[in-house]
């Protein structure tokens, strides 16, 4: 059972509790901490499972707690919980080895999905090299102005942001936002980004 263990850091006592919850229904054992500081203070050397954390906490933050814990030796799975706009700072984490984000609020699927993916590997992600492949032939048949929007998008902009910088409209960054989508495959923005990141095209 050890090795579905959760470590979720969170400083919002409401958010621990509901995750709790919903992880040990679906059969994780949890343990919980209100800072990245009690994390590292309880955590064995040989700690098993992965840790979910929120990226904005007082104090030491997600990017914070990941760079100590792998400064430690530790090679544990991490999933930082994003609040809406904080893309830059998940590509971040992605590029210090986390293994995946999600954007709060999230649904009960997506997250005992990305966890279990978490727990299937050993440390930071490493992407199936055929699959990220196909990724980068696809963002190949981007346009020009499809790859810049795709760009602006993974740095954390907003269609309104994306639109002032590329001189459109809001609108028309919503029309290529869809047709790159549509082409990369990606099945959402979170999707889009760890791709991206993995793929070194941030």
């Amino acid at each position: 059972m050890s090795t579905d263990l959760v470590h979720v850091v969170d400083d919002e006592p409401a958010i621990l509790d509901s995750v709790a919850f919903l992880l040990e229904t679906a059969g994780f054992e949890v343990r919980l901490y209100e800072a990245g500081t009690e994390l590292l203070d309880r955590l064995a050397k040989s700690a098993a499972g992965c840790v979910l954390t929120d990226i904005r906490m007082p104090g030491i933050d997600g990017l914070e707690l990941l760079r100590r814990l792998r400064s430690a030796g530790h090679r544990l799975p991490v999933i930082m919980m994003t609040g809406h706009g904080d893309v830059p700072l998940a590509v971040e984490a992605m590029k210090l080895g986390a293994c995946d984000f999600l954007e709060k609020p999230f649904d009960d699927e997506p997250l005992l999905q990305a966890l279990h993916t978490a727990l299937g590997c050993d440390g930071p992600a490493e992407p199936v090299e055929p699959a990220l492949r196909d990724f980068v032939r696809r963002v190949g048949t981007l346009s020009e102005r499809e790859r810049q929007v795709l760009d602006q998008l993974v740095a954390g902009g907003t269609s309104k942001e994306i639109g002032r910088t590329l001189d459109i409209s809001p609108r028309t960054v919503e029309i290529y936002r869809a047709k790159l989508m549509a082409k990369t495959q990606a099945a959402n923005l979170q999707e889009l980004v760890r791709w991206s990141v993995l793929a070194g095209l941030t």
